[in-house]
């Protein structure tokens, strides 16, 4: 018997956090030769140039004009909030502490759409949402030993991506979602300009630098295709849960390239994260409207500002 689509699509969505997996331990590692500053500007020219020959050939830029709409811009400027919170946070934050607290945004993405839309959330995922966020306390651990103010960073970046992925919903159906992407990728490349020189300049490059962070932006590049692809192939509600491997794969990465060890408390907090995301999940498909956490528009549950 041949596997089926729901199968086909959970190991596409897997081969994609793979992808963001080891994005995030690139840039990571390239946090230590350069500011993040530049890493956005370099990593965003790479990407930003291979998504516009991906849009250019599905032709989603046949009408740049779209691209000024002020949702368009609404959602650049949260996505900009939530890249450079982000990558701040991964610079000093263990991968694994920061892929755990970002894995509370489907929850997130939940409770604002019932708060700012009025979409209905019964009581069992609105307890489920609370759970979450104690877990993301758990791993934050404020007022605590091993507590980093660059984790209300991270929590920032969660913040950030909410609003960019419910202003995300509101954006009209004929702006294409590549058009949206190109967009976001450019802005966020001259952003990481502006803030070359306040972060600390510019810092000579090897070719294996330039190299990493071309991979890095591939590795993107190819982790969104394969969530559109999952997405495709299987019932979203099947599928999207597996977006929690992308942890797994954080905290293999840290450990094996950054000798980062996680210990009880972020294990524990990590979690309960995800058992109220796979709850959450679980109550959207019970009910029947799969519109929040399991559509949650940022297929990596991080910013996507390349």
């Amino acid at each position: 018997m041949p596997p089926s689509p729901n199968l086909h699509g959970a190991l596409y969505m897997i081969v994609a956090m793979v992808g963001f997996a080891f994005n995030d331990a690139i840039t990571k590692h390239s946090s230590t030769s350069m500011n993040m500053a530049q890493v956005m500007l370099v990593r965003g020219i790479f990407a930003s140039a291979l998504i516009t020959v991906l849009a250019c050939q599905r032709g989603a830029l046949a009408s740049p004009r779209l691209a000024l709409h002020p949702l368009v811009a609404l959602r650049a400027l949260a996505e900009a909030g939530g890249t450079v919170s982000f990558l701040l946070a991964l610079a000093h934050l263990p991968l694994a502490n920061v892929s755990a607290v970002m894995q509370a945004l489907p929850l997130a993405v939940t409770m604002g759409a019932a708060l700012v839309f009025g979409e209905g959330v019964g009581w069992r995922r609105w307890l489920a949402i609370a759970t979450g966020f104690v877990g993301v306390m758990i791993v934050v651990r404020p007022g605590f030993e091993g507590f980093s103010s660059y984790s209300l960073l991270a929590l920032a970046s969660v913040v950030c991506c909410m609003v960019r992925d419910l202003v995300t919903k509101k954006i009209p159906t004929q702006i294409p979602t590549l058009l949206v992407s190109t967009t976001t990728a450019m802005i966020i490349t001259v952003l990481g300009g502006f803030l070359l020189a306040p972060m600390g300049g510019w810092t000579p490059m090897s070719t294996l630098d330039l190299t990493l962070l071309a991979v890095a932006a591939v590795l993107v590049l190819i982790g969104y295709q394969f969530v559109i692809l999952s997405m495709r192939t299987g019932d979203v509600s099947f599928v999207a849960p597996y977006r929690y491997t992308a942890l797994l794969w954080s905290m293999l990465l840290g450990f094996v390239v950054f000798d980062d060890i996680p210990d009880t408390v972020m294990l524990l907090g990590s979690a309960i994260i995800v058992a109220s995301g796979l709850y959450t999940f679980y109550r959207e498909r019970v009910v029947g409207r799969p519109r929040n956490a399991v559509e949650s528009t940022g297929p990596t549950m991080e910013p996507d500002g390349i």
